[in-house]
């Protein structure tokens, strides 16, 4: 593995850490200044917001720049926005430091796919994206219980405090290690041609996919703790174990994901999509006994990101030759579905729902997610379209 796909890796383990870790210390926040906590979780609403809005504006006003300064002075912005998270004084502060962290950070992961595929051959572009992607799924593994527990030893302002050094280390490690070529042709092309890539329908059903799949899986993970507790009987000690090798098994279906896109693009999503559907029913059936729900969110867990490799690898292929503007859209896509899912699961519980029903709403949104894949490769096929080449380096 050679050391830019590394440094580009843990700058993505840091934009991860500083998304999820909200999560763990949000009673602490919301205790420092003096807030209530859903009032603080909007700390959480607001991140989600600046990916999916932010992000590719931002990629538009800088698709100019090369990429290596591009990411170094995104990272730059990241550790900064840190380092105001730390020093907020008030719930305001603290919203406008998220907003612009999530900002950068949406654009961050749309260029660094961009610029990663071009630090491997062709063969190995998957792997390439799927090393990226492992940097949000190890970041939940590793990142949130450490600044989690940071923030529980040492207050709030500490856990901030921590994930900015990580940037700062991801951000000296990509200017000693990123070539200065990294990205190039990337920085080059009209607003124009950014928007026209963006009709494709490779482009559009991947972003339909990408909103459908993250509907599937977060209307019922956002409610997988109580579920686990509920439904299945687990003690509130065994869930986060539990949930750890949810996420043991988020990583590695990354990297299987990655791999099956090397292999055959299309066939793999759709095959993924359709076991995931498979999956989501397992769980319907298996909510109410312990081993048999234990097995299958370990199941779900690997399979549950192995679909975001091929989809994103997707999109770089078809956008080679403008690909700043879309690239950035698949992590807004993600973030629009992942607030979708959880306004919507809400609704649903409130309904009288039970929460092993929520497997269902992830069943339907696989099928609907694999049929829509279905119907865009055969379009493609039939139309004997191939991809573009990437935008020239000069």
């Amino acid at each position: 593995m050679n050391l830019p796909l590394i440094a580009l890796f843990l700058a993505a383990f840091a934009f991860g850490t500083a998304e999820f870790v909200v999560a763990g210390i949000l009673p602490e926040v919301a205790d420092g200044l003096g807030v209530a906590i859903p009032t603080a979780g909007t700390l959480i609403t607001a991140y989600a917001v600046g990916i999916a809005i932010g992000g590719p504006a931002l990629a538009i006003l800088t698709k100019n720049l090369p990429r290596k300064a591009l990411i170094l002075g995104l990272g730059s912005v990241f550790t900064l926005g840190q380092v105001f998270c730390a020093l907020a004084p008030n719930l305001a502060i603290l919203l406008v430091a998220r907003i612009l962290v999530a900002t950068v950070h949406g654009t961050y992961f749309g260029i660094a796919m961009v610029v990663a595929i071009g630090l491997v051959p062709p063969a190995r572009r998957g792997f390439a994206v799927a090393l990226i992607l492992a940097g949000l799924t190890i970041s939940n593994i590793i990142g949130v219980p450490l600044g989690t527990a940071l923030g529980t030893a040492w207050g709030w302002r500490a856990t901030f405090w921590g994930v900015g050094l990580v940037g700062l280390a991801a951000t000296l490690l990509v200017a000693v290690a990123l070539p200065p070529i990294a990205g190039k042709g990337a920085d080059r092309g009209s607003f124009m041609r950014e928007l026209r890539v963006l009709g494709r329908q490779q482009i559009v059903t991947s972003l339909a996919i990408a909103v459908l799949a993250m509907i599937g899986q977060y209307s019922l993970f956002t409610y997988i703790s109580p579920l686990l507790r509920e439904v299945t009987g687990l003690s509130p000690q065994t869930v986060p174990w539990l949930l750890l090798l949810y996420g043991v098994g988020s990583t590695t279906g990354v990297f299987i994901g990655g791999k099956l896109a090397d292999w055959k693009l299309m066939p793999s999503l759709i095959g993924i999509l359709g076991v995931l559907a498979l999956v989501y029913l397992l769980i319907a059936q298996a909510a109410p006994y312990p081993l048999a729900m234990s097995a299958a969110v370990i199941v779900w867990g690997g399979l549950a990101f192995a679909f975001g490799s091929p989809v994103q690898s997707r999109v770089l292929t078809w956008t080679a030759d403008a690909p700043n503007l879309a690239s950035t859209l698949m992590p807004a896509a993600f973030n629009v579905g992942i607030a979708i899912a959880a306004g919507l699961g809400g609704w649903l519980i409130e309904t009288g729902l039970d929460y092993r029903d929520l497997a269902y709403v992830g069943c339907i949104a696989m099928l609907l997610a694999a049929l829509v894949a279905i119907l865009s490769s055969r379009i493609e096929r039939r139309s004997g379209a191939i991809p573009p080449a990437p935008a020239p380096a000069a």
